[in-house]
């Protein structure tokens, strides 16, 4: 159960960047997700952090987070999708799936 809240942990995290970049498009509402957000992710990481260490959790939320938030930046904003930026991207999500096989 505890990993299934760190990867939700890791959802609402891109789902608070999300929230991070429509406020900056002035969309006020969005204020209201990112906290939503940013709060149910820290407590799924808390949660998580009962039975998981705290580098892997760690390791594991930042992974989902930075992977989703550069991927959902590359598909719905339009940033750039060259071949080094995925290469790093994978190289991140390589990292998180060893982290949970080692664990």
């Amino acid at each position: 159960m505890s990993w299934i809240a760190l990867i939700i942990a890791g959802l609402c995290e891109v789902f608070g960047v999300i929230n991070i970049k429509r406020l900056t498009m002035k969309k006020w509402d969005a204020l209201f997700y990112l906290a939503a957000g940013f709060i149910l992710s820290f407590a799924m990481l808390t949660y998580a952090m009962k039975t998981i260490s705290m580098g892997t959790a760690y390791g594991v939320w930042t992974g989902i987070g930075t992977v989703g938030s550069a991927l959902v930046g590359m598909y719905m904003y339009n940033e750039p999708k060259e071949w080094t930026r995925l290469l790093f991207i994978g190289m991140i999500l390589a990292a998180t799936i060893g982290l949970k096989v080692i664990s």
